[in-house]
């Protein structure tokens, strides 16, 4: 695995097996499993997913050495079925050549060898132990048995020794009677071996023997060969992953995105008004900044798309056809606004929100220059990374700004959120409006094409729900006694926000004070200010009003398949200071 991870960065980084593998359990991965495993592990599911990919090929990498220990050859048979369905995870990639299978091939080479050492090694070993446990034993110098006021049988009378010389009563074993004596000769590590009795032939006296000196060397030296033998693998293996995945993180495309001059936009948004940020400490920016902007995809490795690569065609149940290069796209009239995505995984309160200034040629004004035919109801975006979304053509041409994007908060996009171009169409969860990476726009049904999520449980309609966060005071927080802000924001994108409200411990609800807001498609902050916060524990909860007239639910419903719901809430603990 290291050595293919090491020729897929020096090749193809998406062609590593650890990500092939890692992108097939993502797309195979049942709608509860995900659910949870994002729950669980918030924006550390991806890195969770690799480790228990690591955790399942040590396993079987385990069962592969025991059955080689057995015979070689199934060994081998336990590697290729690992190197099969590494190379079958890397050709099933989105745009894959045959040359995705060269870095898991040779890594099923050198696993192969490794392999081979590993177990010429282990059996070593084992011969080795066994050769000690059954080596030839050394007699002991003559010794014989004596038993009380008798000789050296056990009879009593004077017998023979074994070299024939004469036994006597006492002489053999000493005055003691019974007791066994034998010279202090020395075991491997100096003190005196061992002893085992063995039946002296043609003789009723007992020998005692113990292992020979010598047989021991040799164990310790095949244990000592194939500590080292593993110990190199280890580190070779190390070496080679960590260096391949240097090498996949160099091969990006930073360089080109750094050359990016942006155009003035042809459409400029007004400058922020003024009282957009509240001055409550703890507060959501009304700017997230891009690198705390929240990132849900379904990439282990985030694509590198070169721009002078990049093209955009959108067809489909279209007049004509239309390919956009990046050039092209940037010489069109952008638009510039201020809009806030949210992910359908963002449970009530949760993080997967966050709002920016985005810079893009409006994507129905490409749709027009195409010109839809009747009938046609979606947008089926692809990004290149084989992700689909699926948005409703209605909403796109409804004259909301729904863009092609290029820039994010005033610079090029970052990699991990779309460079070159992603969609951004406010109103609706990022599952079916919000591509990365896009590259292809074909004009459709809902009817004629399933997107990526919708054919895994979600719903194929998504519009943002009407939705609150209290930011301050935090859940579980202490504060002091006296007069207490609550804050947050409050989003309903496209809708925009009338009013939010604010109880505590299940009482009346109070109206709180609104920040100013650009548009309709941005969140909203607000604050409340609690006059009379006394000792003791205390529930906080919020709901929002749109300007549709409809009120934040209280019924709490998980994320799937549409949009978590539920009031917000925080339990604090109010203190009187002493």
């Amino acid at each position: 695995m290291g050595v293919a991870q090491l020729l897929a960065g020096l090749s193809i980084p998406a062609a590593s097996p650890v990500i092939a593998v890692g992108q097939v359990a993502i797309n195979l991965t049942p709608l509860p499993v995900k659910n949870w495993a994002i729950s669980t592990f918030g924006a550390n599911d991806k890195n969770a997913l690799l480790t228990g990919v690591f955790v399942v090929v040590f396993l079987y990498a385990i069962a592969v050495g025991v059955v080689a220990m057995r015979r070689l050859s199934f060994g081998y048979y336990g590697l290729a079925i690992f190197a099969a369905l590494g190379m079958a995870a890397a050709l099933t990639r989105p745009n894959a050549s045959a040359a995705y299978a060269l870095p898991t091939l040779g890594g099923a080479v050198v696993g192969a060898f490794a392999l081979y050492r590993l177990v010429l090694a282990a059996r070593r070993v084992a011969a080795a132990k066994a050769e000690t446990e059954t080596s030839v034993a050394r007699t002991l110098p003559p010794i014989v048995f004596g038993t009380p006021g008798g000789g050296g049988s056990p009879g009593g009378g004077g017998g023979a020794a074994r070299d024939g010389s004469a036994g006597s009563g006492g002489a053999g074993a000493g005055a003691a009677g019974g007791e066994l004596r034998a010279p202090d000769l020395p075991g491997e590590d100096g003190l005196p071996g061992e002893v085992t009795p063995q039946d002296l032939p043609g003789s009723n006296v007992p020998a005692l023997r113990w292992p020979t000196r010598s047989s021991a060397a040799p164990a310790s030296t095949a244990r000592r060969s194939f500590l080292v033998t593993a110990g190199v693998s280890v580190a070779a293996a190390t070496v080679a992953e960590i260096g391949g995945r240097q090498l996949a993180t160099r091969r990006n495309v930073s360089s080109a995105r750094s050359a990016i001059r942006l155009p003035r936009a042809a459409d400029p948004t007004p400058p922020l008004p003024a009282g957009v940020n509240l001055p409550i400490p703890g507060i959501s920016s009304f700017i997230t900044p891009n690198d705390q902007f929240y990132r849900v995809d379904i990439d282990l490795l985030v694509p590198q798309v070169d721009p002078s690569n990049w093209q955009l065609r959108i067809h489909g149940m279209v007049d004509r056809e239309v390919v956009v290069t990046f050039d092209e796209l940037l010489r069109r009239p952008l638009i510039e606004n201020y809009m806030t995505l949210c992910c359908v995984s963002n449970p009530v309160a949760g993080p997967y929100i966050g709002n920016a200034k985005w810079l893009g040629a409006s994507l129905a004004s490409l749709l027009r220059t195409a010109r839809p035919q009747a009938g046609a109801s979606m947008l089926l975006s692809t990004s290149t990374d084989g992700f689909t979304s699926g948005t409703p053509l209605s909403v796109v041409l409804d004259g909301r700004d729904a863009l092609v994007a290029v820039a994010m908060n005033g610079t090029a996009l970052p990699t991990e959120h779309g460079f070159p171009a992603r969609l951004v169409v406010p109103g609706l969860y990022g599952y079916v409006s919000a591509c990365k990476w896009v590259t292809d726009i074909e004009v459709t049904t809902f009817d004629a094409a399933v997107p990526y999520w919708a054919s895994r449980g979600w719903s194929l309609q998504a519009p943002v729900k009407t939705e609150s966060r209290i930011d301050v005071p935090a859940d579980g927080s202490q504060v002091r006694a006296g007069e207490v802000a609550v804050a947050g924001v409050a989003w309903a994108q496209h809708k925009g926000i009338e009013a939010v409200e604010v109880r505590v411990d299940g009482g009346p609800w109070h109206e709180a004070t609104l920040a100013a807001v650009p548009n309709i498609d941005t969140w909203r902050q607000w604050v409340w200010q609690w006059p009379d916060a006394r000792p003791g524990s205390h529930l906080l909860e919020a709901r929002a009003t749109d300007k549709t007239g409809y009120t934040q639910t209280s019924v709490q419903e998980p994320v799937a398949p549409n949009g978590a719901t539920g009031y917000p809430s925080s339990q604090i603990t109010v203190y009187q200071p002493t």
